[in-house]
Parts: structure tokens; C-alpha cells; sequence
């Protein structure tokens, strides 16, 4: 008896977790197709067999992967910010800082990595602090450079929200630098734009003090 309570509260926690957990992606079709067929193509170009049981699915895992890594194409910045734009007098420095960012060099398709760092000093209107992180997501899922991700990112605050002036500092790991090339480890890269009151060096340095516990 002991016992078949026990087989039946096992099978019962196995229903409840199926429930609690569903994992809900979409995907272009079309999209997924083609990327699918070229990552089949590119594995036999390496010399490797797509056929192998550990490669079968991989593909169709990359279509998917890279469609994610990516999606940055089909937002649009400039509605994320619109979409949590607030009136408020509130005229001081606004930081959001070490905002996780996860992007891919357009020159090798090699992941880079690291933070960002973003300040407004407002003029009349502010913004939700989670789409200031959303900002950087959208720019970061795209084929990109670290330099001209930086002012896209001061660009669009700029325009959306005409603040009295944006500062935006990145630092990010190249795995093209350090998977291949020159192969130096311990490499970073540090990239800076500013507009406005921040173009002042008092402004600008008092921006760098508040984030300089967070760059290396």
C-alpha cells in the first residue's frame, strides 16, 4: 500500500510538471527552411557527416538559434521607448548601468559580450529603466559592430526622448579576437558616445566616476 502511493504521487508530480512548463517559440518557416539547408550544406563542407546521430537535428537548431540571436532585425526601438514614455520634471542623471549584452561580429558571425552602460539627463520626459535594457537587446540582436552599436543606441534615446543629453559606454569580449586571429585572452573592448550636457567634461566625468567601479 505504502508503495502504491508512492509509484502513484510520482506519476502525479510528473502531470504537474508537464503543466507548469511549456516552452513556446515561433519561428519563420520559410526562414527556418533555408537556414536549415544552408547549416546542412555548411556541415558536409567542413568535412563532417549531417547524417551522424549528434548532428541530425543541429540544422534545424542552428535555423533556430540564429533567427533568435537576431530577432533584434524586427524590433523597433524607437516603440520601445514610445511605449513607456512618461511626462515628469525630473531633471538629473538618470543611470542604468552593466546592462547584460550578448551580440555577433558581422565579420566572423563570433559571439562578442560584456555591458552596457547608459545615461539621460531628461528634459521633460523619462522612460521605464527595463527599456533602456531592451534598447541594447534590440541593437545587440543584430550582426554588429561594438562601435556603431554604441551610437545607435545614443541615437535612438536621443531622438525618442530629446533629453538634455545621452551618455552610452560598452565593454565587451570579441571570441574573434580570442578564439581565433590573435588569440589574446584577456582582451576587452571599451566603446564610448555621447550628446548634449555629456559632451561638457564635467558632465561626462561625473557619468564615468558613478559607472568606473564597473570597467576594468
Amino acid at each position: 500500500m505504502h508503495s502504491l502511493g508512492i509509484t502513484l504521487f510520482k506519476i502525479y508530480r510528473k502531470k504537474i510538471n508537464k503543466l507548469a512548463y511549456r516552452k513556446i517559440e515561433e519561428y519563420d518557416e520559410q526562414a527556418t527552411a533555408q537556414l536549415r539547408a544552408s547549416y546542412h550544406s555548411i556541415i558536409e563542407a567542413i568535412g563532417e557527416d549531417p547524417q551522424r546521430e549528434g548532428l541530425l537535428k543541429t540544422p534545424e537548431r542552428m535555423a533556430k538559434a540564429m533567427q533568435f540571436l537576431t530577432q533584434g532585425y524586427s524590433t523597433d526601438p524607437k516603440a520601445i521607448l514610445e511605449s513607456a514614455k512618461f511626462a515628469e520634471p525630473y531633471s538629473e542623471m538618470v543611470i542604468v548601468k552593466s546592462i547584460e549584452l550578448y551580440s555577433m561580429c558581422e565579420h566572423h558571425l563570433l559571439p562578442f559580450f560584456g555591458k552596457a552602460h547608459i545615461a539621460y539627463i531628461p528634459n521633460g520626459y523619462i522612460t521605464g529603466l527595463s527599456k533602456l535594457a531592451r534598447v541594447v537587446d534590440c541593437f545587440a540582436r543584430r550582426l554588429q559592430v561594438q562601435e556603431r552599436m554604441t551610437h545607435q543606441i545614443l541615437d535612438v534615446i536621443q531622438d525618442t526622448l530629446q533629453p538634455l543629453g545621452v551618455g552610452v559606454v560598452i565593454e565587451a569580449q570579441h571570441l574573434c579576437m580570442m578564439m581565433r586571429g590573435v588569440q589574446k585572452q584577456n582582451s576587452a573592448t571599451t566603446t564610448s558616445a555621447f550628446s548634449g550636457q555629456f559632451m561638457k567634461n564635467e558632465t561626462r566625468s561625473e557619468f564615468l566616476r558613478l559607472i568606473g567601479a564597473d570597467l576594468r
